[in-house]
């Protein structure tokens, strides 16, 4: 799928893949916290139009998600549109994306409070989030499902493509929803090919194997779908089957027949003669059956158990809030030197004065203030920062006031 010039593109993770308890995969993989097998954390950039895998990479669940994504942001590109879900939200990810030219479109937390630096036309604003330049945009999205029920929920979005003349904010909302068929695209791989399965291997190197074997037969069943779509004028690939594919190349790996055909092949004809109906919007809570029950409690946000058909989505773009008055300038004392009355503030705010352009770490400043622990210095930065007295100029990092 393409956006404009942009090549849709999302990241996401899949942290279910089970293997074999031994000692070998344990020591590589840790235990899993809530019981069961040791699991593989794979983190994948798909392709949201064809469901192709870019680029991979997979190993222990504790590293996290945004971890194993900054391993693939070299295969981004600046004609990609990057999507990705509010588990990415992040400064240093963010601005890690935006280095490789590539544009953003994800959804971030409600916790964030970016500044309003100008209000647009389509109900979004421009801010700042980690030294980038975004838009922000954030709306209410109410679905009908055709037995007239409903639920409503919010979204909250940042993207770099600032131009709302030409990227108006309804149409990225409606656009974020692309980045469900990377869960499609999982579910390939889970369900269609290793039917919920464990992988084989007691080794890490025979998991390694097993692990690549497996993205690559998605690649190549997934490259053969494309091939049979783009063969027939106007046919979407989502309406070529996985499962049919798979079935088709099974058979003839089993009877060794029509491998090296030319054309589309067997697998093509075979998914061309039996396409799905054209995509229905549906909805369901997202959940899995599993003694942990991870999304237990997504159940409350008003999405039916079963899925259902979705007879329209309708979405409202919501104002830029109002900011606030600002507070007045700030005054610290004089620092008189070493040994006089000064306090440790006037004594702390003096050295970063003496060096206006460095950004400070929480770290460096505890060191500063002396026998004060971390969580204390978080809470008198807060206070320093809410007073003007400094300034935050991203996670972590801190600054002498600009008025000073």
């Amino acid at each position: 799928m393409r956006f404009g010039q942009f090549r849709t593109v999302s990241f996401d993770g899949c942290g279910s893949i089970k293997t074999p308890d031994s000692d070998r995969n344990q020591g590589w993989l840790g235990r899993c916290p809530y019981g069961g097998y040791p699991r593989i954390e794979l983190m994948t950039l798909v392709e949201t139009g064809t469901r192709s895998v870019i680029a991979a990479v997979f190993g222990p669940t504790a590293e996290g998600e945004t971890s194993y994504a900054t391993r693939l942001l070299g295969h981004l590109r600046p004609d990609m549109l990057v999507l990705w879900d509010r588990g990415f939200d992040g400064n240093d990810f963010l601005a890690a994306v935006h280095d490789t030219g590539a544009q953003i479109v994800g959804r971030i937390t409600r916790c964030r409070r970016p500044p309003v630096l100008k209000p647009l036309a389509d109900s979004s604003y421009l801010s700042t989030i980690g030294g980038v330049s975004v838009r922000i945009i954030e709306a209410k999205v109410h679905v009908t499902c055709a037995d007239g029920s409903g639920f409503e929920s919010s979204y909250r979005l940042v993207t770099t493509l600032l131009d709302a003349h030409h990227y108006p904010a309804e149409r990225l909302v409606r656009l974020y929803h692309e980045r469900w068929e990377h869960e499609s695209a999982y579910c390939a791989l889970r369900h269609t090919i290793m039917a919920g399965r464990l992988l084989r291997s007691g080794d890490p190197v025979g998991l390694e194997q097993e692990m690549w074997a497996l993205l690559v037969l998605c690649q190549l069943l997934r490259h053969s779908m494309v091939e049979a779509a783009e063969s027939v004028p106007s046919i979407d690939p989502d309406r070529c089957g996985f499962t049919i594919a798979f079935q088709t190349a099974r058979d003839l790996v089993v009877r060794a027949e029509e491998i090296f055909e030319q054309g589309i092949g067997a697998i093509g004809r075979r998914v061309l003669a039996a396409l799905l109906p054209a995509r229905r919007p549906r909805v369901s809570t997202r959940k899995m059956k599993s003694p942990g029950q991870r999304y237990a409690e997504r159940k409350m946000d008003g999405r039916p158990d079963q899925s259902r058909a979705v007879s329209a989505v309708t979405v409202t773009l919501l104002r830029p809030p109002i900011p606030p008055p600002p507070l007045p300038a700030a005054t610290v004392p004089q620092y008189v030197g070493p040994g006089q009355s000064s306090t440790r503030m006037t004594r702390v705010l003096a050295e970063l004065q003496a060096q206006p352009r460095r950004e400070w770490r929480s770290r460096e400043i505890a060191e500063l203030l002396g026998d004060v622990t971390l969580v204390a210095t978080y809470r008198q930065l807060a206070r320093w920062t809410e007073k003007g007295l400094i300034r935050r100029v991203r996670t972590g990092r801190y600054a002498a006031a600009a008025h000073q």
